[in-house]
């Protein structure tokens, strides 16, 4: 990250929202800040939807690129990708892992001190329950 866009960054979130965006994996920060952006483009300004849309995959930790590559395809292929998949030497506690991620990543940023619609847009990501941003936040997701 440039040190201009961690400034910018800096400046609008907590530093234990920051501790907790600088623990995530690097794919997944850089991934936050492109929802972030999309959410932007689409004229979203309220802190708790781009905080959510920055922190929402907190919870995927160190997962490696393969196991992220099967979750992937098993969304839009089937689970039998996965019952295949878990059999890999270290797929199995990086799928569920991922299939967590949404809770994780909630109880990660409730920790952090994220306010309660933050938490909520997090753990209902892919099945969004907030009728203004939640649709928006999985929606900027999927296209990022």
């Amino acid at each position: 990250m440039a040190p201009e866009e961690r400034a910018a960054l800096a400046a609008w979130i907590t530093p234990a929202e920051l501790t907790l965006f600088d623990s995530m994996h690097v794919a997944d920060r850089r991934h936050g800040l492109d929802v972030v952006a999309s959410l932007r483009a689409e004229s979203v300004t309220e802190r708790d939807a781009l905080l959510a849309g920055l922190l929402h995959d907190a919870g995927k930790g160190d997962t490696g690129v393969w196991p992220r590559v099967a979750y992937a395809l098993a969304g839009a292929s089937g689970q039998w990708i996965l019952s295949l998949a878990r059999w890999l030497p270290g797929f199995g506690r990086a799928l569920v892992r991922l299939r967590m991620h949404a809770a994780t990543s909630a109880e990660l940023a409730a920790a952090a001190g994220c306010p309660a619609r933050t938490v909520a847009l997090i753990r209902f990501q892919d099945a969004p329950i907030d009728p203004e941003f939640g649709e928006l936040l999985r929606l900027a997701d999927e296209a990022n």
